[in-house]
């Protein structure tokens, strides 16, 4: 299976057997190029990806031994996402399905991260709590099979990875923003500068950071510019008592054991540690994916798009994204939607 990931600024392709093996991956990221600009332009983004499907797919054929005539099919992250950006790689992994014989899927760049520490050697099994922590997204998800999520709660206005980047802009750090604020956090004291933990104090399973963003920027400019790490370790230590916190009592909801914590922010060293000692406490355990699938990447893409066709799913030939798809309009894998190229293709 070919799994295509263009959902933003990441480009990522990956080859990965029907059981979810990988095979090889092969990311681009544009970083470099959005820097200049202190955030993504979506129309720069878009050509990009352009650029690099091509040679990208090269790669990852090359790195795997295989040729096109061995792919089963391709999944191309369909939304959520910026249009254009998604449009590249929906376009080009539909065309390339055609141009082969074989299926293409429509992937939920969501559930790749929901699923993605089903990559990793020793994976969880369903059920399991899902803390999803991305730039755009902080959702606590139920994840009870394939197709099968609960929304427990979710962000009510900026998401972690969001205030991360807009604090980090605050102080003044280069782009990306969360990742340099993170880095300079450790060289601060996270009790020094007191900030609020929004919402613990309330019951459920919803996140707010707007108002502790409001906070930190208050309290930067009574500062007038001094203790900038001290200011960005207390904003660190804030959200991340939140998220566990609020990941605790999603287990203590649920009754499970089980703790997926996916996306971006899930790379974050304090966040790891805290939860590590709070959810071990509870007889419970955590899983992550490895480092370099907590961002954007074509491996969760494929991993999706493999157990989704093994489990008899086929979509249409129509070209379409979905920049706004809510996780929660996702259903367990279907057979009702046959793609005519493809009648005589087994999964």
């Amino acid at each position: 299976m070919l799994g295509i990931e263009s959902s933003c600024d990441e480009t990522g392709l990956a080859l990965c057997t029907p059981d979810g093996q990988l095979l090889a991956h092969a990311l681009h990221s544009q970083i470099d190029v959005h820097a200049l600009y202190g955030g993504v332009v979506p129309e720069i983004a878009s050509r990009d990806h352009v650029r690099r499907l091509v040679p990208l797919l090269r790669q990852v054929l090359e790195e795997a031994g295989v040729a096109p005539e061995q792919l089963g099919g391709v999944g191309y992250t369909a939304g959520p996402g910026l249009a254009g950006a998604l449009l590249t790689g929906a376009t080009f992994g539909r065309s390339y399905a055609a141009s082969l014989g074989i299926p293409a899927l429509d992937v939920h760049h969501m559930e790749g991260h929901l699923l993605s520490p089903l990559l990793e050697p020793d994976p969880p099994d369903f059920p399991f709590v899902c803390l999803l922590v991305s730039g755009g997204h902080t959702q606590l998800v139920e994840v009870e099979a394939l197709g099968t999520y609960n929304m427990l709660g979710g962000s009510i206005d900026d998401a972690a990875g969001e205030a991360f980047d807009k604090t980090a802009k605050m102080l003044g750090l280069s782009y990306p923003g969360g990742a340099a604020l993170a880095r300079l956090a450790l060289e601060g004291d996270p009790e020094a500068i007191s900030l609020p933990r929004p919402l613990l104090d309330r019951p459920g399973l919803d996140f707010s950071f707007s108002g502790l963003k409001t906070a930190a920027i208050t309290r930067w400019r009574e500062l007038e510019g001094a203790q900038r790490e001290d200011l960005a370790a207390s904003f660190q230590a804030a959200v991340v008592d939140v998220l566990v916190a609020r990941a605790c009592r999603a287990l203590d909801v649920t009754g499970l054991s089980r703790l997926v914590v996916a996306g971006g922010v899930s790379a974050n060293l304090r966040l790891r540690t805290q939860l590590e000692t709070e959810v071990t406490s509870r007889r419970a355990r955590v899983w992550y994916p490895r480092l370099e699938f907590c961002t954007d990447n074509g491996a969760m893409i494929a991993l999706v798009a493999a157990l989704r066709l093994s489990a008899g799913e086929r979509t249409d030939l129509s070209i379409s994204v979905r920049p706004r798809w809510p996780v929660s309009d996702l259903q367990p894998p279907s057979r009702k939607t046959r793609n005519p190229l493809m009648q005589n293709h087994a999964p």
